[in-house]
């Protein structure tokens, strides 16, 4: 976790996103790439030198380095290198082209948390972020004073095509020094035995020598609420999910889960590609 990638408009849900990975990158000495998006219609511009011919354009970068001076005074950046940068992309589009560039190793995001993934503070591209991006996005919604994660929650229907979301799960838990409690939920609709669910997680994990997780089945309505009452009983201190790039956040597992999962979780989120 060398290279984290905060993207910003300032908001107070933006700087709780950086105030998380400040701490992070002072936990594992990592470098932070701090990026605002302008979404202008700039289509016609195809040179940085043309950018002086379109006085908006001008202005808003402006107003954001003064924004940027602001926010990179703060106490707790100190010590931290941070690479301020500006893009005139859309905002799926810069992060994911800053992603490849930098090779980041993980996205932090702030969300209002009032109304799901789609209203989060960069508003829909938020949905096409996470459908694009092929590291991990870390979803922060509250404020985290100390951002210690002990209990990991990743939640999934331990299907072959997730394996390598596994693999991403426990690489960020060994970041974090924490357990992973592997969660099957089952619904009524979509019933297996439990030894049919302990063997398919069994045989999703087979051959990565992590040991510090457990296993659990849980029976409820929905897997929503399966993964958010599981999360409850347990403490948990972070959720994972699985994402269908090619099918968007409306289609958790298959289509089995919704964005109500993380409009209503209090916790922080973090999705993984399949």
């Amino acid at each position: 976790m060398k290279k984290i990638l905060v993207p910003t408009d300032f908001s107070k849900e933006a700087e709780q996103a950086l105030k998380v990975a400040a701490q992070l990158a002072k936990k594992h000495d990592s470098e932070i790439f701090l990026l605002h998006m302008l979404e202008l219609p700039l289509d016609q511009v195809d040179a940085l030198s043309q950018y002086s011919e379109l006085p908006e354009a001008m202005f808003f970068m402006k107003l954001a380095h003064q924004k940027f001076e602001k926010t990179m005074a703060q106490d707790y950046l100190q010590d931290i290198i941070v690479h301020e940068t500006v893009d005139f992309n859309q905002t799926f589009t810069g992060i994911t082209n800053t992603c490849k560039e930098h090779d980041i190793d993980l996205i932090v995001m702030g969300s209002h948390g009032a109304n799901g993934f789609k209203e989060m503070f960069i508003g829909s591209n938020t949905e096409k972020v996470v459908r694009t991006a092929e590291v991990p996005v870390l979803v922060i919604k509250n404020e985290h004073e100390n951002f210690e994660i002990n209990d990991f929650v990743f939640a999934s229907d331990f299907k072959n095509d997730n394996k390598g979301t596994y693999i991403q799960a426990v690489k960020l838990a060994l970041a974090l020094d924490a357990k992973i409690h592997l969660l099957f939920v089952n619904t009524a609709n979509n019933f297996v035995t439990t030894d049919t669910a302990k063997g398919r997680i069994l045989d999703f994990i087979a051959g990565n020598d992590f040991k510090n997780y457990t296993i659990s089945i849980y029976n409820d309505d929905s897997v929503e609420k399966g993964i958010l009452n599981f999360s409850h009983v347990v403490g948990a201190d972070l959720i994972g999910i699985s994402t269908h790039g090619r099918q968007g956040i409306a289609h958790f597992f298959n289509g089995s889960i919704s964005e109500d999962l993380v409009n209503h979780a209090k916790r922080p989120v973090v999705t993984f590609k399949i």
